[in-house]
């Protein structure tokens, strides 16, 4: 079995999918992995770290992908309406796609998988059951994502965080609001308040509250029947009536205004992000604080918020950077390669003395939930059940 795994080409990704630590793992589970040159120099690994451990290095993309019964890569591949390299067209028919998909944000893509006849798992839809943990990479990535959106908030605040005590007077520490208090949310909780922040935060699921105060943020929210019900069962926030909507506005304006640093984290799966910041919000913030919106590339949650750019409104900096995981490509690649070797390696069955080869049970409930398209038909739920052409 051959795994494998190319350079990734999408603007503003550094990351890769195989690390030399799951490449030693994926050759004890007996497949071949090639990979393409440089495809880990983005990550600090080298292509010598990569032979090191047993992996192929390989130039040629043609060559990369003859005969690959797995491809793993970060993002969807490049077709060829969008740029000078149909990666799409190069992997073989048959063989298994392996990444963060984003079918929602691309379904026409869906459709091109089967077409191609190949089998494309999306890894954000692994459901969040317990024996699925190690295979999340929403979570991972989400983890690192709000360690970032404090440093950045950090870089970008004119001030200091903690409160100094100094012989030439007092400076007082920096209030945080975090807006969602999912992973990325907690994390950035947990990053500002070890930086030394007053945090606050708000979340539209009760459940939110205890993990909140458990790291010493102060819980803000509109207590009513429909938050008792607002989070899906995997976990998920739902989309909240539009009265909620609006008494929670007034909430987090009443909040805001009092804030030097604002990180938004809220995002529905297959959705536009919900705005939670508006216009008028920014505007009552004082000049010199920072608003980090971690949702941008989904619509956002605040509206000045702009993707790839840092945008001053009357001395407020909204701050929109794109895919802030692979801020920290490193470790992002690491622990992204991690979900990837979990999730395959329940799929090499092998009986004793012989060779292993992937068996796909679509009965197993990580499988078909991640499932989007097999033996040329599109075959996720969220999608058409039809053959592709019919």
């Amino acid at each position: 079995m051959k795994i494998a795994v190319p350079r990734e080409r999408r603007a503003h990704e550094r990351r890769v999918a195989a690390t030399p630590d799951t490449v030693k793992k994926y050759l004890s589970l007996g497949f071949e992995v090639v990979i393409e040159a440089g495809a880990g120099l983005e990550s600090q690994v080298s292509d010598e770290l990569y032979r090191s451990a047993g992996a192929t290095i390989e130039s040629d993309l043609a060559k990369l992908y003859q005969g690959a019964d797995v491809v793993l890569k970060v993002q969807r591949p490049l077709t060829a309406a969008e740029g000078e390299l149909d990666e799409l067209a190069l992997i073989p028919k048959g063989a298994l796609l392996v990444a963060t998909l984003a079918p929602f944000n691309a379904p026409e893509s869906v459709a091109a998988y089967a077409a191609a006849g190949i089998t494309a798992l999306a890894l954000e839809f692994v459901p969040r059951i317990s024996r699925a943990q190690s295979m999340d990479v929403l979570s991972s990535q989400s983890n690192l994502a709000g360690y970032r959106a404090v440093l950045d908030a950090a870089y970008e605040y004119d001030r200091a965080m903690p409160m100094m005590m100094t012989a030439a007077g007092t400076v007082a520490p920096a209030k945080v609001m975090v807006l969602g208090a999912g992973v990325a949310g907690l994390q950035a909780i947990a990053t500002a308040k070890r930086l030394g922040a007053i945090v606050s935060a708000t979340d539209v699921r009760p459940a939110a509250k205890e993990q909140v105060e458990s790291l010493g943020g102060r819980f803000v929210m509109v207590d009513s029947e429909e938050t008792r019900e607002a989070e899906t069962a995997g976990g998920y926030a739902k989309e909240m009536s539009e009265d909620f909507k609006r008494q929670q506005a007034e909430l987090v304006a009443a909040t805001i205004k009092t804030q030097d640093i604002v990180i938004c984290t809220a995002l529905i799966p297959g959705r536009k992000a919900p705005i939670l910041v508006n216009d008028e919000m920014v505007a009552s913030m004082r000049p010199g604080s920072v608003i980090i919106d971690l949702a941008v590339e989904q619509g956002g949650n605040c509206s000045a918020s702009r993707p790839g750019e840092v945008v001053n409104v009357a001395g407020v900096k909204v701050v929109g950077h794109f895919n802030v995981p692979s801020r920290l490509a490193a470790d992002a690649s690491a622990l992204y390669a991690k979900n990837l070797l979990n999730y395959l390696t329940p799929l090499v069955k092998a009986e004793e003395g012989e060779a292993g080869s992937l068996v796909l049970d679509f009965d197993d409930e990580i499988l078909a939930a991640s499932t989007l398209t097999h033996d040329g038909q599109v075959v996720h739920a969220a999608f058409s059940l039809q053959q592709v052409g019919q």
